[in-house]
């Protein structure tokens, strides 16, 4: 048993996360807060701390006896990365054993095309220069690719994780691909990645730097063939030019419609063009190609197959 503490608990996959390891009963959780309101005792094992991420010293405190550190405050939530930078300042200092920082979010092997995640490139940057002169902190970027549940929007599958839609719209059999790119996409359940992050912090040894989750590494035309068997259609496929896509140029008939309520107000339409853009961009460069460390540190595990959660999504529907 180790003594865990998550930043941003209250988000979407931190809340998850949360869940699976409350179920394993086997460590003690304290999730820092921002916010006073919500501060106190939940779950058996679970205790909620506020804290001020602007205070080192407070920080300093309210790591003392942590053996790991899960970092989910979101990027719009941390434009500048403070609260993160503060909290590895903080976790050195207080002698945290391992850290694994916001890279829930980015889900890819590389932010190329998407600039509103070249935070997460930051904090790996800032990782690396921390132990530079050498190890002061054990950390490691969870990387499970794109959540298989967007592929089930709007239908929400899990207790938190709130339904995306993507450039795959199975809801209405349609897609928007990169002409002359079959990308290779990887799609991971949000409950196989609770329970391999559950499973990753009781390994003995040393954490690798990059721990992919590669629950299904699949082509888009292996996606779209597995959509049209459960939707029982041909999907109305659309493509773009690579080339317009590097304009900014979205040139489909349609564009994303949910967006992740950390995105408010007027931002919302742009923001929902620009993700649309950049996972495009970034899937014909190979940015969802996510490695598999973590599927040969845990043999054993079996993830959740693409068809077989498609298929019992979809069953039925209209």
């Amino acid at each position: 048993m180790v003594k865990i503490a998550v930043a941003g608990g209250s988000g979407q996959v931190g809340q998850e996360v949360i869940d699976t390891l409350v179920a394993s009963e086997k460590h003690e959780i304290v999730i820092l807060s921002r916010d006073k309101a919500v501060v106190g005792d939940g779950a058996s094992g679970v205790t909620w701390r506020a804290v001020d991420y602007d205070n080192k010293s407070q920080l300093i405190e309210a790591l003392q006896g942590i053996h790991t550190v899960l970092f989910f405050i979101q990027l719009m939530a941390d434009p500048e990365n403070t609260a993160q930078k503060n909290l590895i300042d903080a976790a050195i200092v207080a002698g945290v054993k391992r850290f694994a920082p916001s890279e829930w979010g980015r889900q890819v092997a590389s932010t190329i095309g998407m600039p509103w995640w070249s935070g997460k490139d930051k904090i790996k940057e800032y990782l690396e220069k921390v132990n530079e002169n050498g190890k002061v902190l054990e950390y490691t970027l969870f990387q499970p690719g794109l959540f298989l549940e967007y592929l089930a929007a709007p239908y929400k599958t899990v207790k938190h994780l709130e339904p995306l839609n993507t450039m795959i719209d199975f809801q209405n059999r349609r897609a928007i691909v990169v002409d002359g790119y079959d990308a290779i996409m990887t799609f991971t359940t949000v409950k196989d990645l609770t329970t391999v992050v559950v499973l990753a912090v009781d390994l003995a040894g040393e954490w690798p730097v990059v721990e992919g989750i590669r629950g299904n590494r699949v082509l888009v035309s292996e996606v779209l063939k597995i959509g049209e068997k459960v939707r029982g259609r041909t999907f109305a496929i659309e493509k773009v030019k690579l080339a317009d896509l590097e304009k900014g140029i979205l040139t489909a008939s349609w564009t994303l419609e949910a967006s992740h309520p950390s995105v408010k107000g007027d931002q919302v339409e742009k923001m929902l063009k620009t993700v649309l853009i950049g996972t495009l961009l970034s899937s014909a460069k190979g940015a969802w190609d996510v490695s598999d460390e973590m599927n040969q540190l845990l043999p054993d595990f079996k993830f959740t197959q693409i068809e077989d959660f498609l298929t019992e999504v979809w069953d039925g529907k209209p």
